[in-house]
This record gives structure tokens, C-alpha cells and sequence, in this order.
């Protein structure tokens, strides 16, 4: 595993007496090394799929929860329309302060 930590493949932690501590996201990218070995590739090739596989993946997931997002509040404005003021108001009461503040702070940092 240094010879992979040494290449950049790995990330990881040392204790005092010198072990290495691996996190979960480095075992799994062990698992899928090995995988990636067993088709046939070679270190330099796994190492070029891994740089950009995780900056599309972050991507994706921005991309991903924005529409996801969008929807949700397309749904809540549907919902919305078809209740009358009553309803309205005692949907509101049930959403906490807390959750209307979460969501604008998420939509604040999705849309930056």
C-alpha cells in the first residue's frame, strides 16, 4: 500500500508508532484499485481514471440535487394551489424555522 500512497493513488494516516490508518473511502478505492487490476489496467492508467472521476462525480451530484431541488419546489407549489388558506397555514406551522433555514442555505450554495 506505500508503493500506491507513494504514487498518489492513496491517502493516509499515520499513528505515533508509525501504522497506517486507511478511511473508508480509501478501502474502497483499495477494492476498486484491485478491481481495475484484475481487468487488466495498469497503475497508470487507474491513476488517470481516478483525477477526474472524482471532479465529474462532484459535479454530478451538484447537478443532481439542484434538479432534484427544482422539482421539489415545483411539487410544493402544485401541493400549494390545491389547499385553501386553512390548509395553508396549518402547513405552514408544521414546517420548522429550522428547515425553511436549511433549504435557503442549501439553495444559497447551489446556486454559487
Amino acid at each position: 500500500m506505500d508503493y500506491y500512497t507513494n504514487r498518489g493513488l492513496l491517502t493516509v494516516e499515520r499513528s505515533t508508532s508509525n501504522y497506517r490508518y486507511y478511511d473508508k473511502a480509501m478501502i474502497k478505492r483499495i477494492y476498486w484499485i484491485e478491481e481495475q487490476k484484475t481487468q487488466g489496467k495498469c497503475l497508470d492508467e487507474i491513476q488517470v481514471m481516478l483525477t477526474p472521476t472524482e471532479e465529474i462525480h462532484e459535479e454530478i451530484d451538484v447537478q443532481l440535487i439542484r434538479l432534484q431541488m427544482r422539482k421539489l419546489e415545483h411539487d410544493v407549489n402544485v401541493l400549494m394551489e390545491h389547499l385553501d388558506e386553512d390548509e395553508k397555514q396549518k402547513l405552514r406551522k408544521r414546517v420548522s424555522p429550522e428547515s425553511v433555514a436549511l433549504m435557503q442555505s442549501l439553495l444559497l450554495i447551489l446556486n454559487h
